[in-house]
């Protein structure tokens, strides 16, 4: 039986990230992962990423994980992949199925980051070939390079919902609809409005009534539910799509701690069946940590957070390295992983009724029931200015956890200040040299460079662009609003890439200036 300092099962962010703490302590360390290859959800995420610059903010999901990896190679991490852990034992005696055989390995301390399944929810036809996890499509499409479908319905507005809606988009399949039960979207507002402002409609209140087909799936039909999710009869609305995915939460794998005998406990606002553990991944059974998603459902930046702090937390306990080494470092930890936690969308706000920003500002209830921020609500928010000249626009509306936008623009355009929670500002008397950094930084997508008059009763709009193929200059087509809907003719005179801009393309489109502060979005002809 093969002996490690520390075995870790699960090769995602929070593992390699546990994984990456502890040998660079000169522990020997193995990480055991079912999949064939490493990294968990980050090479399925193309999105980039929020936070601050300490949060690998405004890098993608893939290019982190390839970071990880490295930095796990460098720091003598052995990784062991299509090896399934099928019992964690007394002793810390870790049972793995590698091909058809069984081996067993002894760890003097154990960390579990195994992450979390899909939910998925029962409706008539919910077992035809075409209906699918949203995580299943996000596999298909950015690990394999196959379109999950071609006409598709979404079922389930949080975060995971939306980015892969718009994730679909990308692939070139046609979302007809964004569909949730619930009466307000569920994840970033400014993921749904890049979803929206393409044109894919949002049923909020309503939910599936039956998928069609035999063999596979051939339509859809949904109908609204009352506030007891009841189907309200009269109400339904058919779709023609041949896939529907399915977004409805995920639930910690937590088997392994269960069964090492560790206190568990339902916990509904950490998505279930958890472990009982301290601020640093310790469980009640000595020698057992874990982290990430198994143990309360939180995005992946946490989730590599969560995942260092229990390789310190284990380094310790085996005695690489001092008490006072780990707090210092589990300090460090825990105020970067505190500054995530804040804002609208912090664990300790889930289920609460938030009706103002931070700064007082009433919260766009169109964004919420509809995904998009109405014309009539969108010059309340600090982002939102009128100048001469090309400015910054920035539509964030929400309090996220995010200040990339701030550390892109070097000319003082764009001020968040301190709070990474708060609403970024345009500042009216600053100077744009239309540099483009900010509108390519935003993960949300939600910055935008407009010169309101550029003569000729013109107007010109920078916008990101994140799909193939990219527009010439002199295509043109149809402006879109923020609703998705055209709302004016549209000439592209500028196309920039760059290396800096990480594979976001601006796109700067002409329109009547009566349009400059309502086109968001470019459909060519």
């Amino acid at each position: 039986m093969e002996r490690f300092d520390l075995i870790i099962v699960g090769a995602g962010p929070s593992g390699l990230s546990a994984a990456i703490e502890a040998a660079k302590r000169g522990m020997k360390v193995v990480v055991f992962d079912e999949n064939a290859r490493p990294g968990g959800q980050l090479f399925k995420q193309i999105h980039k990423f929020f936070g601050s610059k300490e949060h690998k903010a405004k890098i993608r999901g893939f290019h982190i994980g390839e970071q990880l990896l490295q930095e796990a190679r460098d720091a003598g991490v052995k990784v062991e992949l299509n090896a399934t852990v099928v019992g964690l034992y007394q002793d810390r005696e870790v049972v793995v199925r590698m091909g058809e055989e069984v081996h067993h390995f002894k760890g003097d301390a154990v960390i579990i980051a195994t992450g979390a399944s899909e939910n998925m929810v029962l409706f008539d036809g919910w077992n035809l070939p075409g209906v699918m996890g949203a995580g299943a499509a996000q596999t298909l499409m950015n690990l394999y390079g196959v379109k999950p479908g071609e006409k598709v319905l979404m079922l389930g507005s949080g975060n995971v919902g939306l980015v892969v809606s718009f994730q679909l988009l990308q692939a070139g399949c046609d979302v007809v609809a964004l569909v949730d039960a619930a009466p307000k979207i569920g994840g970033y507002g400014v993921h749904a409005a890049k979803v929206a402002r393409t044109g894919v409609p949002f049923y909020l209140s309503h939910t599936i009534k039956k998928v069609e087909g035999t063999d596979h799936v051939t339509g859809v039909t949904i109908a609204q539910v009352d506030n007891h999710f009841q189907f309200i009869e009269g109400t339904e609305k058919h779709f023609d799509v041949d896939t529907v995915c399915v977004a409805v939460g995920l639930s910690p794998m937590s088997q392994l701690l269960k069964m090492a005998g560790c206190e568990m406990e339902d916990n509904p606002k950490r998505g279930g069946q958890v472990p009982i553990i301290d601020d640093y991944g310790k469980t009640s059974v000595p020698g057992i940590f874990s982290a990430g998603d198994v143990s309360g459902i939180e995005e992946a930046s946490s989730a590599m957070i969560e995942g260092r702090m229990a390789g310190v937390a284990a380094a310790e306990y085996l005695g690489f390295m001092t008490a006072d080494e780990k707090k210092t470092e589990l300090d460090k930890l825990s105020t970067s992983l505190e500054s995530l936690r804040q804002g609208m969308f912090a664990p300790k706000n889930r289920g609460k009724n938030i009706t103002e920003t931070e700064e007082g500002i009433p919260i766009s209830t169109n964004l919420l029931s509809k995904g998009f921020v109405a014309d009539d609500e969108i010059e309340r928010y600090p982002g939102v200015i009128h100048k001469a000249g090309i400015h910054p626009v920035i539509e964030c509306t929400q309090n996220i956890p995010c200040n990339p936008c701030q550390d892109a623009c070097n000319q003082g355009c764009i001020s968040i200040g301190d709070n990474i929670t708060a609403l970024p500002i345009s500042v009216k008397d600053s100077k744009c040299i239309n540099c483009g950094m900010c509108v390519a930084s935003c993960p949300g997508q939600a910055i935008f460079l407009v010169d309101e008059d550029t003569g000729d009763g013109k107007a010109s709009i920078t916008l990101p662009y994140e799909f193939l193929p990219l527009p010439e200059v002199g295509a043109k087509g149809k402006a879109l609003s923020r609703k998705g809907e055209p709302v004016c003719d549209a000439e592209v005179v500028k196309v920039r890439s760059s290396k800096a801009f990480d594979n976001t393309s601006l796109l700067t489109i002409s329109v009547p200036k009566e349009y400059a502060m309502k086109a968001r979005f470019f459909k060519a002809e």
